[in-house]
C-alpha cells in the first residue's frame, strides 16, 4: 500500500513508522488511521522482510510529534447549531484499535518525541513501551479546553504512571509538561538533548533488536495485566508465562551463552 499520511520503513531489524503530516503537526485523520492500521497489521503478520523486524520506532515528521485529532477532518467537522458528530464512534473506530494494535504488537515499541505530543498524540506516545523525548518536547492533555476527557488510553495510562494528583492536575489545567519534567515524574523513559535524540533512539532500538523479542512482549503483557489482578492471580500469570518462555529457544540460548561466557544470539521474533 502506498502511504500518503505516514511513512513506514524497515532497516535491518528495526521498523520506523513516521506520522507524516508535518504542516498539520501530524494531526490524526481517518485516512491516517487507515494507513496506520495497514502498516501495523503488516508488521504483526510478519510476512517476508517484516518477519525479521524486532523493534518498532514511532515518530513524527517535522517539528512536532503529533498534535492529536485534526478537528478539520470530515469525521469531526460540524457547524455550530448543528448536532456534533459522534466522537465516541470515532474513538471506537480509530483510536481504540490503534492503541490495541500497539499494545498487542509482537515486537517492542519506542516513541521518539522531538516536539509537542498533545491530546491523542500524547496518548500515542504513552501507548508505546518506551518513550524517549528531546528537551524541546512537551506533553499535553488539552481535552478540557474543548469540553472532553483525555482519551486514546490517556485517562488510564497517565494516572498509572504519575498517580492521581499529578494526572488530574495535568488533565484539568491542560498545562504543557516539559520533557525533562515528564522524565523526572516517571511519565516517560528518558529526556535527552535535542541533538542527541536520534543517536539515543537508534542505540536503544539496536539494543532491543538483539534481545529476546518474545520475552520483551511477554514482559509488557505481564506489567499491563498487573493493573487489574490480585497478587495471587498475578503470581499464577507469571508462572504461566515462565512456563512458556522456559521452553523457548531464546531461553536455551541465553543460558548457554551465560554458561559459556559469550554474547547471546537470540533469533526468535
Amino acid at each position: 500500500m502506498a502511504y500518503k499520511n505516514i511513512e513506514f520503513l524497515v532497516t535491518g531489524g528495526v521498523a520506523r513508522l513516521t506520522l507524516n503530516r508535518p504542516d498539520k503537526m501530524n494531526a490524526f485523520t481517518g485516512d491516517m488511521h487507515a494507513e496506520l492500521r495497514d502498516a501495523l497489521d503488516a508488521l504483526q503478520a510478519g510476512a517476508g522482510d517484516l518477519g525479521q523486524v524486532r523493534v518498532l520506532v514511532v515518530t513524527g515528521a517535522g517539528r512536532g510529534f503529533c498534535a492529536g485529532q485534526d478537528l478539520a477532518d470530515p469525521d469531526m467537522v460540524f457547524t455550530p447549531g448543528e448536532t456534533p458528530p459522534d466522537i465516541g464512534d470515532v474513538v471506537e473506530r480509530n483510536f481504540k484499535p490503534l492503541v490495541m494494535r500497539l499494545t498487542n504488537l509482537r515486537v517492542p515499541t519506542i516513541a521518539r518525541v522531538q516536539g509537542v505530543a498533545a491530546g491523542a498524540g500524547c496518548s500515542l506516545a504513552l501507548a508505546c513501551d518506551m518513550v524517549v523525548a528531546a528537551e524541546a518536547a512537551s506533553f499535553m492533555l488539552p481535552f478540557s479546553k474543548i469540553g472532553l476527557i483525555p482519551d486514546t488510553g490517556a485517562s488510564w495510562a497517565v494516572p498509572q504512571r504519575l498517580g492521581l494528583a499529578r494526572a488530574m492536575g495535568l488533565a484539568l489545567t491542560a498545562q504543557k509538561l516539559p520533557a525533562a519534567k515528564a522524565a523526572e515524574w516517571g511519565l516517560i523513559w528518558e529526556c535527552v538533548a535535542n541533538d542527541a535524540l536520534d543517536a539515543t533512539v537508534d542505540a536503544l532500538a539496536a539494543q532491543l533488536a538483539v534481545l529476546p523479542t518474545r520475552a520483551m512482549v511477554r514482559t509488557r503483557q505481564a506489567m499491563l495485566a498487573a493493573h487489574t489482578a490480585s497478587l495471587e492471580q498475578h503470581l499464577s500469570y507469571e508462572a504461566l508465562m515462565m512456563r512458556e518462555l522456559g521452553h523457548s529457544a531464546d531461553y536455551v540460548e541465553g543460558v548457554a551463552a551465560f554458561l559459556e561466557k559469550r554474547p547471546a544470539r537470540f533469533n526468535q521474533a
